[in-house]
């Protein structure tokens, strides 16, 4: 009896030496998996420097959610604290209009949107536990391309016949989550952040519609699942 416990208690010993589910000091999680960007959109006054200024006052716009493939990388410096980078590809969002002098105006626009992030993490928990909730705090900088208007669209074409960008701007990122670790390499993991991203609009009309220009709120909310897998 006595050599069954003491087996017993090598075994229990063994299995607690080894049961390393969790992130630790020195180890590198990478990620991949699905990202919904939902951006709550505030358009600030609007100046024109043409003849249009009232058609542009009182102006609201709204840009689309959208879901694209996230990629990070985390690497752990403690077995609390660790940094991750995150990239994606870029989504495409489209943008509409509304003026009360113009009315409705959907898909005035559609923008390119990359937003590449670092993120500091606290881990909560230790190296023992498969449910690591963390909390993030970092930056990320936001930028736009490949803007297109709408060439069906009269009044936006005036508005914008010669050309139209948003200012690129760094951002801060307020983050927390959760790992589930499978198993000593594989996790999932699920995240909300939220991003108060600002811009600023500028379009450049036709001959005699000037230029316009509006200072934009992006504050925006981030849902992430990825499954990682550790080394």
């Amino acid at each position: 009896m006595k050599t069954i416990s003491k087996i017993s208690l090598a075994c229990a010993l063994l299995v607690a030496a080894s049961g390393a589910f969790a992130q630790k000091a020195g180890d590198n999680i990478i990620s991949a998996g699905l990202a919904s960007i939902n951006p709550d959109t505030q358009l600030g006054h609007i100046t024109n420097t043409g003849a249009t200024q009232a058609a542009v006052n009182g102006a609201t716009a709204k840009v689309s959610s959208e879901t694209t493939l996230s990629l990070s990388w985390l690497h752990m410096y403690t077995d609390n604290v660790g940094a991750e980078v995150t990239i994606g590809i870029p989504p495409t969002m489209t943008q509409d209009l509304t003026t009360p002098a113009t009315g409705a105006h959907p898909g005035a626009a559609k923008i390119q949107l990359q937003s590449p992030a670092v993120v500091a993490k606290y881990f909560f928990g230790s190296t023992q536990d498969q449910w690591r909730p963390y909390l993030g705090l970092g930056v990320a900088h936001v930028s736009f391309h490949k803007i297109e208007t709408n060439a069906g669209d009269t009044t936006v074409q005036a508005l914008s016949r010669n050309g139209a960008s948003l200012s690129s701007s760094w951002t801060p990122v307020y983050n927390a989550g959760v790992i589930y670790n499978i198993d000593d390499k594989w996790s999932i993991s699920g995240s909300v952040s939220y991003l108060p991203v600002k811009t600023t609009a500028t379009f450049v009309g036709a001959t005699g519609y000037g230029s316009t220009t509006g200072d934009v709120k992006l504050n925006t909310t981030d849902y992430v699942v990825r499954v990682g897998y550790r080394f």
